[in-house]
């Protein structure tokens, strides 16, 4: 799907925000969660601190006394990262006991700057013990009697643990998030994809309309869609409308003048041969420029329309065999690429532009005309869609610059002894531009001259 894709922007946006929403989803979660564990970590160390508070005590001969039992294993193995630890305070100068699972190891005791003790007279913190293991460390300190004698208690837990379960815990988030993420994502495609169905249903309808096989959209429509629909028939309608009413209005005024000036065309045989003369060439010009902007007339009315249609190669080999009858005595090589797609323009006015141009070729070739049809990469900007290229050229002496120029301005001839009313080319350039094409004249390698039409192509 291109970037101009409705169902890929959509896809885009929604699988986006699908992403991110569950990766914040799952880093929220993931950070509750050790919240939560870590808080039951600490609630475990101070349970187990206060069971040893209650188990140890001053005994007969002054000494620390007791055998806590903490129910777990880990208090009795060896660098377990799992160890009660109770110090004697100041005066009290008893030797400190501990679990048997420090053994000779220590756990050094944090500044109370650094991690003072909170309102219940405890503090967490983290270290490392002389086995490298990384624990928390909860501790607290009590008085034992009346005369004053106190002492450190500390329980230390093996964080790599609680980390082990919040990886854990993580993984197992992780592999869900990512099935149902994917989950998401299919679903959402396919609800997308379903739901913008209709409007591929549109565009076919309209290349239906193209293509001439339908003269507007037809179908079952969505609610939101329906008024879209109801706009594009009310236009093609009204298209088709001013194209009718164009024609027609070109056929009455043609019609109102033909008579006029059929009258003064026998009036003027009429005449003394100098004034005849004088007064049938003006009548043959007014007729000329007459039937011209008549022509231009229906052209603008039709190149405003979507109907506009005109397949070229059935054209160019009608106008060949033309061509071929009038000129037996000249060679036409001619050249259509096969994807050359329907050029939006109506057939008369492809068939008055590219007969023009092989015409002019015929009358100044010296024996060799060429015609090649092509898509071409340059883009109409106008319409965002290529060109369909129509190249014709001869092998006659051809024109330079200043006489390209010359010969596109109305009624200029070049060359007096061919005949014709110097209207060619200008004809050309008015219905070429009318259609928002181009028209290139420069030296052909075959020697004379090289006239490129840029037609536009029928959008797909």
């Amino acid at each position: 799907m291109s970037s101009r894709s409705l169902t890929a922007r959509v896809l885009l946006v929604t699988s986006i925000w699908i992403a991110v929403a569950l990766v914040v989803i799952a880093l929220v979660i993931s950070h509750l969660y050790r919240q939560g564990a870590e808080k039951s970590f600490d609630d475990l160390l101070r349970a187990q601190l206060y069971n040893v508070i209650n188990s140890v005590s001053i005994g007969k001969d002054g000494r620390l006394d007791g055998h806590p039992e903490l129910g777990d294993l880990k208090f009795v193995q060896p660098h377990t990262g799992w160890y009660w630890i109770v110090e004697p305070l100041g005066d009290f100068k008893a030797s400190p006991i501990n679990s048997i699972s420090l053994g000779t190891g220590k756990i050094p005791v944090a500044n109370t700057r650094d991690y003072p003790f909170n309102s219940h007279y405890e503090r967490f913190y983290r270290e490392h013990d002389s086995f490298g293991n990384d624990v928390e460390v909860a501790e607290t300190e009590v008085l034992l009697d009346n005369s004053g004698h106190a002492a450190r208690f500390r329980v230390v837990g093996n964080h790599a643990e609680i980390e082990r379960e919040i990886n854990a815990f993580d993984r197992q988030v992780l592999l869900v998030f990512v099935m149902f993420g994917l989950g998401s994502l299919l679903v959402n495609a396919g609800a997308i994809v379903v739901g913008l169905r209709p409007l591929d249903a549109v565009r076919r309808a309209l290349e239906d309309i193209r293509g001439g096989k339908s003269e507007a959209l037809t179908g079952s429509f969505p609610r939101e869609i329906s008024p879209l629909v109801h706009e594009v028939n009310a236009l093609i309608d009204s298209n088709r409308r001013i194209v009718e009413r164009a024609r027609t209005q070109v056929g009455n005024l043609a019609h109102s003048l033909k008579t006029p000036i059929a009258v003064l065309l026998n009036e003027a045989r009429r005449l003394d041969e100098g004034p005849g003369k004088l007064v049938s060439a003006q009548v043959t010009t007014m007729q000329a420029q007459v039937q011209t902007y008549l022509d231009r007339a229906r052209i603008a009315a039709q190149a405003a329309t979507v109907l506009a249609r005109t397949e070229p190669a059935p054209l160019i080999d009608q106008l060949i065999r033309v061509m071929r009858r009038l000129h037996p005595d000249l060679a036409f090589t001619v050249a259509v690429a096969r994807d050359v797609p329907a050029i939006a323009m109506e057939r008369q006015d492809v068939t008055e532009i590219v007969g023009n141009l092989l015409d002019n070729a015929a009358k100044f070739t010296r024996g060799n005309v060429a015609l090649h049809v092509s898509r071409t990469s340059e883009i109409d900007e106008s319409k965002d869609r290529p060109f369909v290229s129509v190249v014709v050229e001869d092998d006659g002496k051809g024109l330079d610059e200043v006489e390209i120029a010359e010969a596109m301005k109305r009624g200029r001839r070049l060359d007096e002894s061919k005949p014709g009313t110097g209207l060619g080319l200008s004809i050309v350039s008015e219905i070429v531009n009318e259609y928002q094409g181009k028209l290139r004249l420069d030296r052909s390698p075959m020697g004379g001259l090289r006239a490129t039409l840029l037609l536009p192509e029928v959008a797909l």
